[in-house]
This record gives C-alpha cells, structure tokens and sequence, in this order.
C-alpha cells in the first residue's frame, strides 16, 4: 500500500500513489474513520509541473474519481476540504471553467452522495503576478492573487464549530461593548436590528469566509483568530524554509498555507480526529494536525518531497 517512510506520535506519511493507498486503507480498516480530508490536489495548470498536474478532461475525470474514495473514507459528520487554483485557457486571456466543472462532477458523483457546504477564498497577496503574459507583459488582466477552498461533506450537518475560530473583536465592537448601546433599528438593506443584540460578548467575532494569509490592509489590526499561526509562503524566515535551503532542496513549488490548514482542522475536527491529505506534498496538513493533537495520515507519490516534509517536525 505505498511505503511508510516516517512517523510521528500522532501520524504517518505514505509514498505512493494515492488511489491505490486509498483502496488499501479502505481494505484496512479505515472507512468510515476518517474526521477530515483536507488536501490541495495538483492544480490544472497550462505548464507541467515537477509535482505532477493534469490538464483538461484528464484532469477533470482523475480528479472525480477520488469522490467516491473520499466518501468511503469520511465519517458520517466528516468533511472534505479542497483548494483548488484558478486556470487558464491556453495561449488565451480567458479563465478556464475546467476548476468549476471539476467540482460540479466531485460533488454530484452518484457514488459519493456528496454536498458543497461552503466556499472560501484564500486571498494570499505575496503571490507572484500570474498569468505573467496577461498581467505583467500585455498589461490586460489583473494578478490573480487567490484560490477556491471547497468545503463538502456526506450531509447537510457535519461536525463544525465555528466558535472555536472566533477572531478578535475590531476596535470599533470593543468600543460598543464598552458603552453598551449602538444605533439599532431598521436599515436600508430592511434587516431590523434589535437594541440588545449586538451587547452579549461572545470572546470574538465570527469569521468570514475570506481567508486572509497577509492583511489586505496593512494598517488595519490583524484579526486572524488566537489560535491560528499564519505563515506566509514566501516569508524568507519560515523555519520550514530554512531548513530546505540548509539540506539543499527545492522546497515544494505548491506548499499549502499554513494558516488555511491550520483553520479548517481546529473548525471541523476535534483532538483525536484522523485528518487525511491524500495529496500531501510537503505536508503542511501532517504538520497542523500533530501540533493540534489530531492523528494524520498524508500520502504523496514524490518520496523527495516526503523525505523534505521531515524538516517541518524537527
């Protein structure tokens, strides 16, 4: 079933590819175990990657084939989390719809039974301006500067807790608790706000659905919740970074945000959960899940790049 090559107190991490590890694991006991998989598949890129990405219908008919694994794999109140980037035609300055059709044909697999609970955005401004020939050379797109996250699951109420990734309350609410009263009333938009419902202090504010890797403006107050450690991917003193440039590797070109993982593990999975990255790469999920007691299992058919998710444990 793929090659063992570490472990943790609290997970492993597989070489080999990952439908046929997932069959295994099937065979092993796993189904129906499995709290969270959480992964960022190869995108559908235009220029093959070292990490391995297909394109058109290929790519659409690998994808959705996983769909059904998944579903075996997830407890009843389990969920799937997936990033997907955006993509392009090729030679042309017009967006794919491949990454929309993709997720149509994973949620609606007959086999799976599966439903799209949310849609997030992961706005990450360090990233490079891309498509580099529309954006930076003809000057006619704008920098393409995030990713759909697609959170699914089995039923319409999988385990989710989303006081547990409550953000710190803005200046402007602090002061509102503080003084008790704020402008109730009907507004524009005929939403009738009551004059007490804003004053219970419930330890932050809900998060949005926009995921935020660095400030979009950078003179507002950082408002990512307490418990979520973010990580840009290009911060030249991330210790995972570091430690790559110290062994002589090239880290992982498509490593996911540590701040997004690190998001959807403590929303929808509690200590002890198994989390799932069949995808694993450098295996940033392994690593969110070990620091926040969740068993984890990541899989990936590069052994180089397994061998350099080592780093992030030491």
């Amino acid at each position: 079933m793929g090659k063992t090559i570490y472990k943790t107190n609290r997970g492993r991490f597989i070489v080999g590819d990952s439908k046929d590890v997932l069959e295994q694991l099937l065979k092993r006991g796993h189904e129906g175990k499995v709290q969270l998989i959480l992964t960022s598949p190869p995108f559908p890129l235009n220029n093959k990657k070292k990490y391995g990405n297909l394109q058109a219908e290929k790519y659409r008919n690998w994808l959705t084939s996983f769909a059904p694994l998944f579903s075996r794999l997830l407890r009843d109140d389990g969920s799937i989390v997936m990033e997907i980037g955006n993509s392009w035609e090729p030679g042309r300055p017009v967006q794919s719809l491949l990454t929309l059709e993709s997720l149509l044909d994973f949620v609606r697999d007959p086999e799976a039974e599966l439903r799209l609970c949310q849609e997030f955005i992961c706005y990450n401004p360090t990233r490079l301006p891309s498509p580099a020939q529309w954006v930076t050379i003809e000057r006619i797109r704008t920098t393409d500067s995030y990713t759909h996250v697609w959170w699914m699951a089995k039923n319409d109420f999988p385990k989710a807790d989303n006081r547990k990734v409550l953000r710190p309350y803005s200046k402007s609410m602090k002061s509102l608790l503080k003084r008790k009263s704020y402008n109730a009333g009907k507004r524009p938009s005929e939403h009738n706000i009551s004059e007490k419902g804003f004053l219970k202090n419930n330890g932050g504010s809900i998060m949005p659905n926009v995921i935020e890797m660095e400030r979009i403006d950078p003179d507002r107050d950082p408002r990512l919740p307490h418990n979520i450690f973010s990580i840009a991917n290009t911060v030249s003193n991330d210790p995972f970074m570091i430690a790559c440039k110290e062994k002589g590797f090239a880290p992982h070109p498509a490593r996911m945000q540590l701040g997004m993982a690190n998001f959807f593990i403590e929303l929808l999975t509690d200590k002890g959960d198994i989390v799932l990255d069949p995808f694993g790469g450098s295996n940033t999920t392994g690593y969110c899940a070990e620091r926040l007691g969740r068993k984890w299992i990541s899989i990936d058919i590069d052994e180089q790049y397994g061998l350099q998710s080592r780093l992030r444990f030491k």
